[in-house]
């Protein structure tokens, strides 16, 4: 699976729809075909960017 933010080929899955990319260091889950991207905090924590990016933002560009 390429990376939907960044399309690097160095991904991994950890967890049920759940993946993280080596590159830029994203995690996303997809549900119903949605995506929803998550900077992982310095504290482990994930942090929900649809705000910044919009809820729709992978079927741009």
């Amino acid at each position: 699976m390429n990376c939907p933010y960044c399309k690097s080929k160095t991904t991994g899955k950890i967890g049920v729809e759940h993946y993280y990319c080596w590159e830029c260091f994203v995690e996303w889950t997809i549900d119903n075909g949605e995506y929803t991207l998550y900077q992982v905090e310095e504290d482990g924590t994930l942090c929900c960017l649809d705000d910044l990016f919009g809820k729709n933002w992978y079927l741009e560009g």
